[in-house]
């Protein structure tokens, strides 16, 4: 980024971050305006976007492959997180180490992992040693060699991660645990498990590679520097004759919000404190009503002075931190409370949030609130475009998902022209009524398991069981 552009953005992050509390909501900032950039589609499937950017030497690159662990087959969840590892541990001509160091010789850096609903790759080399670049995500995508000895470590490292996490802190875990709970059947609530990774064979993941993997299923973005034209050419030639995936393409069915109140509590009975997620189904990542949720949930969770981690954390004390989540994919995710508390004052800790849950629907933002919600909001949407790597990621989101550059183009200005009546119909759609609750409590169930039966009927599990779901 050149000098002018950065005084350019810290002067709209300044005046974003640091209006006063009588600034006019209605003094309009500019949108962001994401830079031109060229969409190809080859005969074969794969999408091509390129944006260039001189302002450095590098080319970032994003991609996604429609799949991921919607993918995984029925009791094997945790297929493609391994294939996502597997595949960078060896491909082409190299194996694990030769690709390592092949990678690292030119300072660059790659990595997959496997989400929900796709695979996904991000690198960046300096723009020199963009033939390698391109060769390197040749191999692992086409030309994967899957090395045995490998995909022993990896899978045995999968369940010691998980393991490792019961045994210690299991907060990261909560997700998984609500998720199995909240969609039972539904593709969203299958999750990768000491069980589930138990069952699968190195043949396992050699089949979802070859399924699941293919132009067809592929949008890739550039950003960085180069002729979009000539480097459009060089992809073409890399990647112009991979081949559609072979196998189906996985797809999630519609989402339900839960009805009713229930709790799953999971017994780790060395645990001082109680971790827990309140919450139901939410919406989409293309709900219309996307902007008035991103501001109620900020007010709501979403930042230190939310709602929730004032009242839980900086008031009360009960806990070291509160917040609230929107899980927006293909279908509505989760919305949900999360935070963790003394195992002696659990009760408290949910009542109160219970408590901000319902004075949020009732009595939505008021104008400070909204004002104050509506600057933070539009002080922190420029950074999250600020790289050639979070550029290409967008890049990718927008297409994945079916959206046009004006997602990220209109926001700024929706955020603005957010009132109070729109929020607070959002809000009443969006986050779920006192008696339409799902509760995971991951605690001391000797200690909590009253406590637990008085917000709804008790589903128990021990942590050390394989599986999430009951």
């Amino acid at each position: 980024m050149n000098r002018m552009k950065v005084a350019l953005a810290a002067l709209l992050l300044f005046a974003a971050g640091h209006a006063s509390a009588e600034t006019p909501v209605t003094a309009k900032l500019a949108d962001v305006k994401l830079p031109r950039y060229e969409q190809v589609r080859l005969p074969n499937g794969l999408t091509l976007l390129l944006m260039e950017r001189h302002d450095v030497p590098l080319i970032a690159f994003h991609g996604r492959l429609r799949g991921g662990a919607l993918a995984d087959p029925q009791g094997k969840e945790g297929v493609g997180a391994i294939a996502a590892e597997l595949i960078q541990k060896g491909s082409g001509k190299r194996n694990a180490q030769q690709f390592a160091e092949a990678v690292d010789s030119v300072g660059g850096q790659l990595s997959v992992s496997a989400g929900r609903e796709a695979t996904t790759i991000s690198a960046e080399f300096m723009a020199k040693d963009r033939g390698l670049m391109l060769e390197l995500l040749s191999d692992i995508l086409r030309r994967p060699s899957l090395p045995k000895e490998e995909f022993e470590k990896v899978s045995q490292r999968e369940i010691e991660s998980i393991r490792a996490a019961k045994d210690g802190d299991p907060r990261n875990l909560v997700p998984r645990y609500f998720n199995a709970f909240l969609f039972a059947s539904h593709p969203y609530g299958r999750a990768a498990s000491e069980s589930s990774l138990g069952t699968i064979a190195h043949e396992d993941v050699a089949n979802y590679v070859r399924d699941q993997f293919g132009a067809d299923r592929a949008i890739f973005a550039f950003v960085g520097a180069f002729d979009a034209k000539s480097f459009a050419a060089e992809v073409r030639k890399t990647f112009g004759d991979w081949k559609k995936a072979s196998g189906a393409l996985a797809a999630a069915g519609d989402t339900k919000p839960a009805t009713g109140r229930r709790v799953l509590l999971v017994d780790k009975p060395d645990a001082t404190q109680t971790y827990f997620s309140i919450g139901n189904v939410g919406m989409a990542r293309t709900d219309s009503d996307r902007v008035l949720a991103d501001v109620a949930n900020i007010a709501f969770g979403g930042r230190f002075t939310s709602m929730l981690n004032t009242e839980l954390r900086i008031k009360s004390g009960l806990s070291y931190g509160a917040s609230s989540s929107l899980v927006r994919e293909t279908k509505p995710g989760t919305v949900s409370i999360n935070s963790y508390t003394k195992t002696e004052t659990t009760g408290k800790a949910l009542d109160l949030a219970l408590e901000v849950l319902g004075r949020l629907r009732s009595d939505g933002l008021d104008a400070t609130t909204l004002a104050s919600v509506q600057r933070y909001a539009v002080g922190q949407f420029p950074p999250t475009l600020e790289t050639g790597g979070q550029l290409a990621a967008r890049l990718t989101e927008l297409s994945f998902y079916g959206l046009d550059r004006s997602d990220v183009e209109t926001y700024a200005s929706k955020i603005q022209s957010a009132e109070r009546e729109g929020v607070q119909r959002v809000i009443n759609r969006l986050y779920p009524a006192e008696e339409n609750l799902t509760f995971v409590l991951v605690g001391n169930a000797a200690e909590i398991r009253e406590v637990a039966k008085k917000y709804g009927e008790v589903t128990e599990i021990k942590i050390t069981d394989p599986r999430f779901a009951p």
